[in-house]
């Protein structure tokens, strides 16, 4: 996409490593952030005097699917490969008006998508993908009823999962993601809601399928991430190498200790559980999946308090579906009723750029980042709702060029 320079003058920019507000312009140049301080000139440079409004980096949402235009996630499969990305473009820019300028897909973008957001053919956050999701026979990645037996797998399909028995298979499978670019490697280590035929107490994959899939990414230097709601299926993944837990609602503090020791980090999505629960039926959760939503949807603010208050690094998720999407923000407000907003600012910049690999990079004001930044109305430090409602972002930047406001 088009690398833009930009002066940006007298507004309060923000530190999340430190919490701390600095005075001062900041000037972006050919996409990066070059320079901040005070009295900062750029002739010939678009100037914008944001009169003392904060500024914060573009937001990270590592746990999104851009592709999920329904939450029918079964039926993407059937549907044209174009027509799903359509939606995609949609959805990608919706994103990127609500503040967040890099996603961390976690199943179902592939290549195509990031690159042509990368190439500007796209507007919308730049994208972390995983390709598809590995799944066991009947896992979470599994979209068929009881009575289908043929699943088609070819690559022109549009799901989220592919299906890999063996350790042969998925290490194969792993690597064929890795083939394709992928950033980091997702795989169904329990059941889940939206899937037909699991249980979401299960445990799904063997210990050394699993171990096998770590190995395939660590060798390529990536990581894996793993959808996990109880404790059983989270510490095990823990223990053999995981680096992300997805969800995590059902963790106890041995999760916490083993987060601490393999130096993990934990990614829950409280905005979707609740919204499935309001909304889910609307957009197309299958009935059967809905029921299944109240098993995890209370016990995920304890988790999240648990996790903080055993100081767990925790990235910003949101893990919305369909026309649930616009409700991405939500999790801000959801989370303030156990973290304090300078943990949640972090959650959604350090911390995710941290996760994503990308530390200096995104998630940061400091010179030599990308320069995705945001321009509020009001301070997101004394209230998370500035983040909350997306209404009160005046400006979204991205590689230096004004995109909203």
């Amino acid at each position: 996409m088009k690398q833009g320079s930009l002066l940006l003058r007298n507004a309060l920019l923000l530190d999340p490593a430190s919490g701390e507000y600095a005075e001062g312009d900041l000037l972006c140049a050919d996409g990066r952030i070059a320079e901040t301080g005070k009295g900062l000139t750029a002739p010939d440079v678009p100037t914008v005097d944001v009169r003392g409004a904060v500024v914060i980096p573009g937001l990270i949402d590592a746990h999104v699917h851009v592709t999920a235009s329904t939450a029918d996630l079964g039926s993407l499969a059937a549907q044209s490969p174009s027509y799903v990305a359509a939606h995609s473009f949609g959805i990608m820019s919706r994103m990127l008006d609500r503040g967040f300028t890099t996603v961390r897909d976690a199943s179902g973008a592939d290549y195509g998508l990031a690159q042509a957001q990368a190439e500007g053919l796209v507007r919308g956050p730049r994208v972390l993908f995983c390709g598809r999701a590995l799944s066991q026979t009947g896992g979470h990645g599994d979209s068929r009823g009881r009575g289908t037996h043929r699943h088609d797998d070819h690559p022109c399909c549009a799901g989220l999962g592919r299906i890999a028995d063996g350790v042969d298979a998925v290490r194969a499978a792993a690597r064929d993601e890795l083939r394709k670019g992928a950033h980091h490697i997702k795989v169904m280590a329990s059941g889940g809601v939206a899937s037909p035929t699991d249980r979401i107490d299960s445990t799904q994959y063997s210990a050394d399928e699993l171990r096998a899939i770590v190995e395939e990414a660590t060798a390529a230097n990536r990581y894996v991430a793993a959808h996990a709601y109880t404790a059983r299926a989270v510490n095990r993944a823990l223990e053999l190498g995981i680096r992300s837990i997805e969800h995590g609602n059902l963790i106890d503090d041995r999760s916490v200790e083993l987060f601490l020791g393999h130096d993990a980090f934990l990614v829950p999505t409280l905005v979707t559980y609740w919204a499935l629960k309001e909304e889910g039926i609307q957009y197309g959760l299958p009935e059967s999946s809905w029921r299944k939503v109240d098993e995890v949807l209370g016990a995920g603010l304890a988790a999240l308090d648990r996790a903080a208050q055993g100081g767990v690094r925790i990235a910003f998720g949101s893990d919305l579906l369909g026309g649930m999407h616009r409700h991405q923000n939500h999790e801000f407000r959801l989370r303030a009723e156990v973290q304090r907003p300078l943990d949640i600012i972090r959650s959604a910049t350090t911390v995710a750029a941290d996760l994503v690999q990308l530390s200096g990079e995104i998630g940061t004001l400091a010179p030599g980042a990308h320069a995705d930044l945001l321009v509020l109305d009001g301070d997101p430090l004394a209230d998370i709702d500035v983040l909350a409602d997306p209404e009160h972002i005046r400006h979204v930047v991205q590689s230096g060029t004004v995109v909203t406001g």
